[in-house]
């Protein structure tokens, strides 16, 4: 089987590859307002992860949103951790309810953004339009891996984020 995307070095211009599959444990987010997104992300990795080190599952790799739908005034996704072996059941942690789910496996384009959060609208908008000059049609679900992270004392620019869409012909 082939390593995600995210164990190689930043891709610097869009690449088209296979993705595989990879069982992760997320919470569900249902019709979120953009602005709500900081606090879905910061409750639910103060949760999951001391749960899942409770639990003793392993972590594989960093934290990801799946958007299931094209973002507007709100969005629906998950949000979560890829994990070594798919969870048996829910499991719940600081009062959130977290399940089993999955990256697809997909022909995907990816890229890396290197920079700042308020920096992923544009590189989003860059990479679907890339991949349509290109002769490919963006698909759902799509996804966000952060690689680098965050701290509240880091330097913005350092961070890394792969965006990660599939397509079609």
């Amino acid at each position: 089987m082939s390593q995600p995307s995210y164990f190689a070095p930043p891709h610097t211009d869009v690449t088209y590859l296979s993705s595989p599959h990879v069982p992760t444990v997320v919470r569900l987010a249902k019709d979120v307002a953009p602005d709500g997104m900081p606090a879905i992300f910061d409750e639910t990795f103060t949760a999951l992860v001391p749960a899942l080190a409770e639990q003793g599952i392993e972590i594989a790799g960093p934290a990801f949103s799946l958007h299931h739908r094209m973002p507007g005034a709100t969005m629906t996704f998950e949000v979560g951790m890829p994990v070594a072996a798919p969870l048996d059941g829910e499991l719940e942690a600081g009062g959130i309810t977290f399940v089993p789910s999955q990256l697809p496996a997909a022909e995907v384009a990816t890229i890396s953004h290197l920079g700042g959060y308020d920096g992923l609208g544009g590189a989003w908008g860059d990479l679907m339009q890339r991949v349509a000059s290109d002769g490919r049609q963006p698909g759902l679900p799509f996804w966000e891996v952060y690689v680098t992270e965050p701290s509240p004392d880091m330097d913005p620019s350092t961070l890394r984020t792969d965006l990660v869409v599939p397509y079609g012909a």
